[in-house]
């Protein structure tokens, strides 16, 4: 959950009060103490673009509920992150503090990205869909046992 008001850190801290060496310029005193962790951390540069909490009844019972995120993925880096959607279990609407890969595969064994997800909705069938702005595609990602 993200609080009305709360300071993450950006700019000048990360993952609660710890301090960016890369920036000069220095933050307001009173920051340092309010800065909230996030309930999840992910890698840097993943580019979650597209959120959806999953209402279908294709899954299994353990998926209602859940948070699918769609990560766009980065370009800027030497080691590719992101280019996946992923999967944030929720205990009672609350993230558990971890995510799972749930569809990957958008890059070649090479580094090359073919694919990256832009946006997942739940469609009336209780699929998964997928928009992918590499491959100009639509994804429908279904459960079967």
């Amino acid at each position: 959950h993200v609080q009305k008001g709360g300071f993450y850190g950006w700019p000048w801290y990360y993952i609660g009060a710890h301090s960016d060496p890369r920036k000069t310029d220095s933050a307001p005193a009173d920051l340092k103490e309010k800065t909230i962790v996030p309930d999840i951390l992910m890698q840097p540069h993943n580019a979650s673009l597209g959120l959806t909490f999953y209402d279908g009844k294709m899954f299994p019972a353990e998926y209602q509920g859940d948070l699918f995120a769609a990560e766009h993925g980065s370009w800027n880096r030497a080691v590719r992150s992101g280019y996946e959607v992923v999967r944030v279990p929720l205990d009672k609407g609350h993230a558990s503090g971890i995510y799972e890969d749930f569809i990957t595969g958008f890059v070649t064994p090479e580094g090359q990205p073919w694919g990256r997800p832009v946006g997942v909705a739940v469609g009336k069938d209780g699929a998964l869909y997928v928009t992918d702005d590499a491959g100009k595609l639509i994804w429908r990602v279904s459960y079967s046992k």
